[in-house]
């Protein structure tokens, strides 16, 4: 069915855009599983966008599963809460996946926990139901998601009771969810969709009671044909519709999935609100269901651990502050030839090699590349191709961004919009001539946001 069938104007694709090697078949077909609970957890104070939270809790003090451990500072913040049952220790400081250094809460793990079948049911198992929701308050749906300590699960981390929340100032005709996972190697979603797609029906039509949208739309990328048949139907008889679109990347940008589904244009600089539509990922909106339902906090997400560089690739339900390590671990280590770690994929990843590195609320994947992976030729000159401008979905300029990170030309950046630059990797999959243009434009993103606090 087209998405002209389903009362949708887009096309089904967006310009621009690049098709990397896609390497899901490492984790597709692994069904999700659930870790051992570890002897410790390690939780950043920091897991989304905005503000970090405030601790709640003190050394030594015994945390209960599910427990509120720090408060959301400020409207832009998120809560936190125990993954497991245990004693809280003394106050540390981590490396979260991008570098950044952050102040953690340690829980000891003791006491019964909640784990294997009880987890899964408590996650996801159950009833979830599809009417009847209309009785809920909308204002009340944005609290709880607020109060279970919700952000988006794509990777993006914002909180996600700033967006699911009704603005009669901005009105919302739309909830677009995206199911595309158009990273290549992460399978997270796509086995959430398979495996638990009725939390994602009921978590979308709460979700659209509570910004007022008419009309919900759940868009997934046609290589992931098992996951639409999955959603198609768990949405029978409901307002929800599953929208098809062509396998290119990056579809799950919001501003490219709007373009695609609905074929608006959300101007440089602006929000999916300024042109009425609201959007989440498929994790995200099941964590919702899960909040407005069951009164439950955001305390595990489902993780990719793939690649060549990984013994057995695995989908994994793992509780926030669970380290790297132990998630090679249970999928039985490394290969001899692993070269590269990287937290999440290869396009928008960060690398690491601390394998006491922590899950983070915005961690989706862990992928494991081997030498002949990250092979590559050596940096040559920019020989002005054009190919990076030709493949940005953001009608950028890459090298000139790139260029005046490089002589800390703020000015020059701030002209070619480096802002607007979302850091999706498409110009450097293509440069011929092996330039790190997101490394530079990275730190050129930072240069302009520093000088801007000046």
């Amino acid at each position: 069915m087209g998405l002209q069938a389903l009362g949708l104007k887009g096309s089904g694709s967006f310009a621009h855009g690049v098709h990397p090697p896609e390497r899901k078949h490492f984790s597709a077909d692994r069904a999700i599983e659930i870790l051992p609970t570890p002897t410790q957890v390690v939780l950043p104070l920091q897991q989304n966008i905005g503000s970090l939270c405030a601790p709640t809790v003190k050394p030594r003090e015994s945390v209960a599963y599910g427990q509120l451990l720090g408060k959301g500072q400020g409207f832009v913040s998120a809560c936190l809460h125990a993954p497991v049952a245990g004693t809280v220790q003394k106050m540390t400081v981590t490396t979260l996946p991008n570098g950044r250094h952050m102040q953690a809460l340690p829980i000891r793990v003791d006491g019964e926990q909640l784990e294997g079948q009880d987890l899964w049911d408590d996650m996801f198992g159950g009833e979830w139901p599809t009417t009847g929701l209309e009785d809920f308050d909308p204002e009340e749906i944005s609290k709880k998601i607020a109060a279970a300590g919700i952000v988006g699960l794509g990777g993006a981390a914002f909180p996600t009771h700033v967006k699911i929340m009704f603005n009669d100032k901005r009105p919302i005709h739309t909830l677009l969810i995206n199911g595309c996972e158009c990273e290549p190697y992460l399978t997270a979603d796509y086995r959430l969709m398979l495996d638990a797609p009725a939390p994602i029906i009921t978590g979308a039509l709460l979700a659209a009671r509570a910004v007022g949208a008419s009309t919900i739309v759940i868009g997934i990328e046609d290589n992931k044909m098992p996951a639409v048949e999955a959603i198609r139907k768990a949405a029978a008889g409901t307002p929800v519709k599953v929208a098809v679109l062509k396998t290119k990347y990056p579809q799950g940008s919001e501003k490219h999935l709007i373009k695609a589904v609905l074929k608006e244009e959300v101007p440089l600089g602006g929000l999916p609100s300024d042109v009425g539509v609201a959007l989440s990922n498929v994790g995200t909106i099941a964590a919702i269901a899960r909040a407005v339902l069951r009164d439950k906090p955001l305390t595990h997400r489902v993780i990719s651990v793939t690649g060549a560089g990984i013994r057995e690739p695995k989908n994994i339900l793992a509780p926030i502050g669970a380290s790297f390590g132990e998630l090679i671990d249970f999928c039985g280590g490394m290969t001899p030839d692993a070269a590269r770690t990287i937290a999440g994929g290869p396009m928008m990843g960060f690398a690491f090699a601390d394998p006491a590195t922590y899950v983070t609320k915005g961690t989706s994947g862990l992928t494991v590349l081997t030498r002949n992976d990250v092979s590559r030729s050596e940096e040559t000159q920019c020989v002005r191709c054009g190919r990076c401008v030709d493949v940005c979905p953001m009608r950028l300029v890459p090298t000139k961004l790139a260029l005046a990170s490089r002589h800390k030309d703020i000015e020059l950046a701030r002209r070619y919009n480096i802002l607007a630059c979302f850091e999706c990797g498409s110009c450097a999959f293509v440069c011929p001539a092996q330039l790190p243009l997101v490394q530079l434009i990275r730190t050129g993103k930072v240069a302009v946001a520093a000088a801007s606090r000046k």
